[in-house]
């Protein structure tokens, strides 16, 4: 079930405004809450880069690497499409009208993104998923690139979890989802990750900078950062203010680039967001980069067809580890303008790193001058350590 609409947008244009007596005739499909097994919203995407030299066309970068931007546009369609999965049931291939299903789903969050290996452009690329996890009207979603195709044994490169919600199409509320029936210890597995992910995600909101102060000994480090980068010019230091840092882009929302419910495909900013913090993280390292994790996605509000975007990077934090020269974590902001006041509104907020893997090391040191800058430094340090501790855990698993 494709998150692209076929619908051609002149048709769209033509059908927006309601004709006399069509709402009365349009009757919601009633609720089904039947419970789902866990295979049963299981969906693949099988991209043949070892086999398609013309899809490895569309896809190659400068370096003969595959974008992964491009990957993360189908990774938000494929986290859309088992949600579909999920509450239309298996057997339903196409989607149909939203007014007619009466609800929709939409992506609240993007958890993670962990990038486990580089992408061979060889060998084909398999990206799955399925719902490991219900509440009331949200479902936790967990995706999976692997690298398969000849002699080779499949590799696993990439782990991921979405956030979805449902709400129903009429009021915008929150509606029901179906519940998962749980049939085996590895499913019982899945859904406890889910429910921990889910509560994580509520504790680190409760944690989060922008409610509550930060803890002394983020205080102190901060402090202690400052007094060392943020005072003095050190001779062997590169230090770079924050907002220098800032890279930025403006562009037009063009309606090919939309979802089933008319507005800018998420898949589609992230990829733009991805590209803006490659670029951006590429010159403060001065060097070829390595994708190591997407941090988080918030998604705020939908971003309009025809508006106006803002994409705006900042380099948060950087740091140096035993196994990089450096590691930098960049945030970009995605803004609606109104042309005719001037005024924007955040629609989302996007965390990435990125580490530098060859060259001589950088002591390049992005050093916050206000206290929201420092807020946003803490918040990078907090990402970072995140990342180390993930990437720790698994070192030591086996495919």
């Amino acid at each position: 079930m494709p998150m692209r609409t076929p619908v051609k947008w002149s048709e769209t244009l033509l059908n927006t405004a309601p004709k006399p007596g069509e709402e009365a005739t349009v009757q919601p499909t009633p609720i089904d809450l039947t419970p789902r097994y866990m295979h049963d919203s299981y969906t693949e995407l099988i991209l043949p880069f070892g086999s398609s030299l013309e899809l490895l066309e569309e896809y190659i970068n400068a370096h003969g690497t595959i974008r992964t931007g491009k990957l993360m546009e189908h990774l938000d369609s494929l986290a859309g499409s088992i949600s579909y999965k999920h509450t239309l049931g298996p057997g339903v291939e196409t989607l149909g009208r939203i007014k007619e299903r009466g609800f929709y789903i939409v992506t609240a969050s993007v958890d993670r993104l962990d990038m486990l290996a580089n992408l061979d452009p060889t060998r084909d690329l398999r990206l799955s998923g399925q719902v490991i996890y219900t509440g009331k009207s949200s479902m936790e979603v967990a995706v999976k690139m692997e690298s398969i195709g000849g002699s080779k044994d499949k590799k696993t490169v990439l782990l991921g979890r979405f956030s979805m919600v449902c709400r129903d199409a009429n009021t915008h509320k929150a509606r029901n989802v179906n519940p998962l029936v749980i049939s085996t210890p590895e499913e019982e597995a899945l859904y406890a990750m889910g429910e921990d992910m889910k509560r994580r995600r509520q504790s680190v909101a409760l944690r989060s900078l922008d409610r509550v102060p930060p803890s002394s000994e983020e205080a102190e480090a901060l402090h202690s950062f400052y007094l060392n980068y943020g005072l003095d010019e050190a001779k062997d230091i590169d230090r770079v203010w924050m907002g220098d840092t800032r890279a930025e882009k403006c562009m037009l929302m063009f309606p090919q680039e939309r979802n089933v419910h008319q507005k800018v495909f998420g898949g589609h900013l992230m990829r733009l967001a991805y590209e803006l913090g490659f670029a951006n993280s590429s010159m403060f390292t001065r060097g070829p980069i390595r994708f190591l994790s997407l941090d988080g996605i918030s998604f705020a509000k939908p971003v309009p067809i025809g508006s106006i975007l803002r994409l705006t990077s900042y380099i948060l934090h950087s740091t140096t580890s035993a196994q990089f020269p450096m590691i930098v974590h960049v945030g970009v902001t995605a803004n609606v303008v109104d042309a005719k006041t001037g005024s924007e509104h955040t629609t989302n907020e996007f965390r990435f790193t990125w580490a530098k893997e060859e060259g001589h090391k950088l002591n390049r040191k992005v050093v916050p001058k206000t206290y929201k800058e420092a807020m946003l430094w803490l918040e990078g340090k907090r990402a970072l350590e995140l990342g180390d501790q993930i990437r720790g855990m698994r070192s030591h698993i086996k495919e």
